[in-house]
């Protein structure tokens, strides 16, 4: 991939929440893990652990506790991300950046995602229950991945200016 191509995929990447029903494939959802462990962790830690959940009856679970995930149980699937807080000092940032290679990497396959925070959230507990997570590891994020139909996913991102948020040197 060029670097044209890279920025491109960063560039138009954007959050959806509705989702066609097609599954996606198991060696792509593998990929799209395998570019979240290669993302930069602090002190190269690594406390993270990957939960991809495809099971309709799961995803459905999961989607009834997060208020603000609901289009969960709609993705082809949903990855929860997750640290070992006893291990990782840098636990949250360690766990944004995989989240962030998840978005990245899913949209260069042509999947939509669309990110749950979910560190220390009402919902957080009650999904750790429902994927039986064990005590030392914390729930992040809770990503929903899966195929869209693009022309109903055309609204324009409501996003600041380049010279909205860009400074030079000092502020």
């Amino acid at each position: 991939m060029s670097t044209e191509d890279t920025l491109a995929v960063i560039k138009k990447r954007k959050s959806i929440r509705n989702y066609i029903e097609k599954k996606v494939p198991k060696e792509i959802l593998e990929d799209i893990i395998d570019c979240a462990r290669l993302a930069p962790s602090g002190y190269n830690k690594q406390a993270w652990k990957f939960a991809v959940i495809t099971d309709n009856k799961i995803k459905e679970r999961i989607a009834g506790e997060a208020k603000y995930g609901r289009f969960i149980k709609e993705a082809g699937a949903c990855v929860a991300v997750f640290c070992d807080e006893n291990e990782a000092l840098t636990s949250l940032e360690d766990a944004s950046a995989a989240t962030e290679n998840i978005l990245i990497a899913a949209a260069a396959y042509g999947l939509g995602t669309c990110w749950v925070n979910s560190y220390k959230k009402e919902h957080s507990n009650e999904v750790e229950n429902i994927l039986n997570t064990p005590d030392n590891y914390t729930l992040m994020t809770l990503i929903a991945v899966g195929y869209y139909e693009s022309e109903k996913e055309n609204k324009e991102r409501n996003k600041k200016s380049l010279d909205e948020v860009l400074v030079w040197n000092k502020f």
